[in-house]
């Protein structure tokens, strides 16, 4: 399932294609439906409380014997975590700090793997969102970073990942591209007239 229609995606790279005629930046965009399955991280809240189950119930009463205790301690994780594999209550057990590290390590890899660090004068750029984790990041080469300070870009950031907590994913990406576009108009002017990178969006499942 796409997390944008075919059109939505297109309205995306005619945006892309409408900056880079004005700057020499190699825009490539990146959304992805979450950064990590986190597996691991509901398997761990249900030992935990299962582990925790027994001594709550002592508290409240002393008849439940050895057996019953196992028993109930057992059945607990089982269901915790079933139940915790549902992902809307999955995403929600995730530490804030794990989702945006996770988030981040993903954009980094991203960078490297639609070869933004290598075009021509180090003018990739890239936007990056992670639907779940309500997780946006704007990275940059060398050629950009040397002519635009990295607080140039939060405040898009900051309103695209308002607009992704909302849904309002394409028009997300559209105002953050024309924003984007309007400070490479002015730092990164065009010397170049050829596109090094497609201009369209990447959908990672």
């Amino acid at each position: 399932m796409c997390l944008l229609s075919e059109e939505e995606q297109r309205q995306v790279a005619e945006a892309i294609a409408r900056v880079e005629r004005e700057t020499d930046a190699e825009l490539v965009t990146v959304l992805a439906a979450r950064a990590d399955d986190y597996h691991y991280i509901p398997l761990l809240w249900a030992g935990i409380l299962a582990l925790l189950l027994p001594g709550l119930l002592d508290l409240f009463g002393h008849w439940w014997s050895a057996r019953q205790l196992l028993l109930a301690q057992w059945l607990t994780f089982v269901v915790l975590a079933l139940l915790f594999r549902l992902p809307a209550l999955r995403i929600h057990l995730i530490p804030r700090g794990v989702r945006h590290w996770r988030a981040a390590n993903l954009a980094r890899r991203q960078f490297l793997e639609q070869k933004l660090h290598h075009t021509e004068g180090a003018v990739g750029m890239l936007i990056f969102v992670s639907e779940a984790e309500h997780y946006v990041e704007i990275l940059v080469d060398q050629g950009i970073a040397s002519r635009i300070e990295d607080a140039v870009w939060q405040a898009l950031v900051d309103r695209f990942t308002s607009q992704v907590r909302r849904g309002q994913v394409l028009q997300g990406f559209l105002d953050c591209i024309e924003g984007c576009g309007e400070v490479l108009r002015e730092r990164v002017p065009p010397r170049h007239s050829h596109n090094q990178l497609a201009n369209r969006l990447i959908i990672l499942p």
